[in-house]
């Protein structure tokens, strides 16, 4: 049999990736790979039989402790020949020491839990028009809701410094080579809800090839949460939008049921250890199921 070869994802590698799990369902960003590329250049990796991709896998290292994994993907003609376990331990070979999160898929959540890792809490991917959608065009208005002596504003037009602090309220280190990138890459909005000079809340919409996705989506109330995915939802073709939820805040969970979305996909939050100390109350959508 073949060896199979593994190795650094190229940029066509890592569009092939995109396309496998487009494939998979999951609806992947349109632009995301960009991002994805600089938050850790060496974290991606492409298993090979005859230098064909057959397989690959990502494990991306972030500050000194931290990693997370995802991308999980094997051709379906090549599943059952042990070319994923080879992709999955060199992935954990490079996380090797720190803790390492993921987001796991149902039929993958056993093997998990046999390789040391623990459920933390689910996210669930709801869908559909927020009820309240303005048009577009209607966005400088104050919309019915909208929390008193809040400015909504052009992410891009606040100091990085800034909004890289307050995403380090939801992710165990920095990234700010990654976040700089997921918030500028054409294509994206990003708007931040702010009072006083202080940021209260953020959200980010990409084009994707299903409903357009928001993440992250943070925010100190439901009613900022509620206010930043209508105004995000409005940007979206037909208002149509994904938003991966955790059900570990219910203020998140019911709010987007309060909008009329529907929950499908899922996948469960898990970490080789102790989860990291997170302001889950404020984490009303997460930023990436393959980077966290």
């Amino acid at each position: 049999m073949t060896a199979l070869e593994i190795g650094g994802a190229s940029g066509a590698d890592m569009e092939t990736m995109r396309a496998w799990a487009d494939a998979e369902g999951w609806n992947p960003g349109e632009s995301d790979r960009f991002a994805f590329a600089v938050a850790d250049p060496r974290g991606f990796l492409i298993g090979r039989l005859d230098g064909e991709p057959v397989a690959c896998i990502s494990a991306v290292r972030y500050g000194t402790g931290f990693g997370f994994i995802g991308f999980y993907i094997a051709r379906p003609d090549v599943r059952g020949r042990g070319h994923g376990i080879s992709l999955w331990r060199a992935g954990t070979d490079r996380l090797e020491g720190r803790l390492v999160g993921l987001d796991g898929v149902v039929e993958q959540q056993d093997n998990y839990r046999r390789s040391g890792f623990v459920h933390a809490w689910n996210n669930v991917r709801y869908e559909g028009v927020p009820d309240g959608t303005p048009r577009a065009a209607d966005l400088p208005a104050v919309l019915d809701g909208d929390p008193a002596g809040t400015r909504f504003v052009d992410a891009a037009s606040l100091p990085f410094p800034l909004l890289a602090a307050y995403d380090r309220r939801f992710f165990p280190e920095a990234r700010d080579a990654f976040l700089s990138a997921w918030t500028g890459l054409p294509g994206r909005i990003g708007i931040a809800a702010v009072r006083d000079g202080r940021i209260e809340g953020l959200g980010v919409i990409r084009p994707c090839g299903g409903p357009w996705r928001i993440g992250p989506l943070y925010a100190g109330t439901p009613a900022l949460a509620s206010a930043l995915a209508r105004r995000l939802a409005a940007q979206a073709p037909g208002g149509a939008v994904a938003v991966d939820v955790p059900d570990a805040n219910p203020a998140a969970t019911a709010l987007m049921d309060a909008l009329g979305l529907t929950p499908g996909f899922e996948a469960a939050r898990m970490y080789t250890g102790p989860a990291p100390e997170l302001d889950l109350a404020g984490l009303y959508g997460v930023t990436s199921l393959e980077l966290g």
